[in-house]
């Protein structure tokens, strides 16, 4: 059951209780193995890009609840798509190149009804692996989810009604004539006029442009060329008039909205999937509890307010921020900046017990790195190891290191609260 900070520093100092994990810091009783406990929530604002954790107890109203827990997961859907990018870079060259021939494997390429993207597939799975994790270190009994569903149309124009929603841009026109029309049959970023124009990306496809028609212009061969894949933004520092003037014709980028719409029924049934009995808001109800208590909007304070709420106490507490970052890499080598191999990795993740991204407390006696450091590892096969501690990577040897916890691929970092002063209590988790 959570407990406050300072109930568990007596139960750690009277020998009561052990610490169980740093992140989030869990300590398990020792001299007892059962006990009262009280009903606790969690509530989940899944996003995009970061979502929400809030642990919650409710009391004998369940719209009074007092935040015991805040934490944002970000995830990794960014990398995991660049990635998925260079493998089918890999791929392509595999087959123009002069290899064995494989024989196509079509029939062995179905998919299921519910398969999502891997890089939205792991939105699904990093919130799966932490409500399986908050599971076990708190007695949760119930799951409040803020389920939305965006209407792509209606963000990008707010006005539209009717049989507007079945017209899209380029009703009654093509493409190429529509982008002419609109950019007045002339280069955007030199002005040329009776050249062979190109279609070319505002935000290239290798930033994470996409091809809709608010992301294409016009452009000549030459300005084509010189673009490339740079940002609109490096390529024309030196003009923010026309800059501007492009900018002004683009439209915002729908990626976070669409990748909301398209795992948010798989999130659902994923916490259904627990057996627990699953509440589920709108964002407008978590936006009105939050204006009406005066609450800061962020990803964590979002989630305390899902749900029916009419008083929320100790929301000022610390933030556990929880970054995805993998478990490792199937590579066998680096590569450099034009693909070509770049040393060699070791098949063996372990060396002398440790793993690439375990944290580890170091303790050098002498030498230029001399002192007491602490962060994330990364091994050698020589066992020369470095830290990357907040004052930068420190060399090591792995004589001089103690592991505080194994790599669970997830880094951590604990901010401040946002209302200050903070509270007594919350934010520690004992059993």
């Amino acid at each position: 059951m959570p407990c406050s900070n300072a109930r568990a520093r007596i139960l750690i100092r009277k020998g009561r209780a052990k610490v169980y994990r740093l992140f989030p810091f869990t300590i398990q009783l020792i001299d007892k193995a059962s006990g009262d406990v009280q009903p606790v929530a969690i509530k989940l604002d899944p996003g995009a890009n970061t979502t929400g954790v809030a642990l919650v107890r409710e009391h004998a109203d369940p719209t009074k609840q007092t935040v015991l827990h805040l934490a944002e997961i970000a995830h990794r859907s960014r990398a995991i798509r660049k990635h998925m990018i260079q493998r089918a870079m890999f791929r392509r060259r595999r087959r123009t190149a002069n290899l064995r021939y494989r024989a196509p494997r079509f029939d062995n390429r179905t998919r299921r009804e519910d398969w999502l993207p891997p890089s939205l597939q792991s939105r699904v799975d990093n919130v799966a692996s932490w409500l399986n994790r908050y599971r076990k270190l708190a007695p949760i009994t119930s799951i409040y989810v803020e389920s939305v569903r965006f209407d792509m149309q209606a963000l990008e124009n707010p006005d539209i009604e009717g049989l507007e929603y079945q017209r899209g841009t380029l009703f009654g026109s093509e493409l190429w004539e529509y982008l002419l029309e609109k950019w007045g049959r002339r280069c955007a970023y030199c002005d040329a006029e009776g050249l062979p124009l190109e279609a070319e990306h505002i935000a290239p496809k290798a930033c994470g442009g996409s091809n809709r028609v608010s992301n294409l212009t016009l452009a000549c061969h030459k300005c084509n060329q010189r673009k490339g894949s740079q940002p609109v933004h490096l390529f024309l520092a030196n003009d923010p008039s026309r800059l501007a003037r492009i900018l002004s014709h683009t439209k915002k980028p729908l990626s976070s909205a669409a990748a909301v719409n398209v795992t948010r029924k798989a999130t659902t049934r994923v916490m259904s999937a627990t057996g627990l009995e699953v509440h589920c808001s709108s964002g407008g109800r978590t936006k009105f509890n939050r204006t009406q208590l005066g609450i800061p909007k962020t990803h964590a304070l979002d989630a305390a307010c899902v749900g029916e709420l009419s008083e929320l106490e100790s929301s000022n507490i610390p933030v556990l921020c929880i970054k995805a970052t993998g478990r490792g890499s199937y590579q066998r080598t680096r590569l450099d900046s034009f693909g070509f191999p770049r040393g060699y990795l070791t098949r063996q993740k372990a060396v002398k017990g440790f793993q690439t991204g375990d944290l580890v407390k170091a303790t050098m006696p002498r030498g230029k790195f001399k002192g007491v450091h602490q962060g994330r590892l990364a091994v050698r096969v020589r066992g020369a190891f470095v830290i990357q501690s907040s004052a930068g990577n420190v060399e090591t040897s792995w004589k001089h290191c103690k592991r505080l916890m194994r790599n669970d691929g997830y880094t951590y970092e604990i901010n401040s609260p946002a209302i200050p002063p903070p509270p007594k209590g919350g934010g520690s988790l004992a059993y």
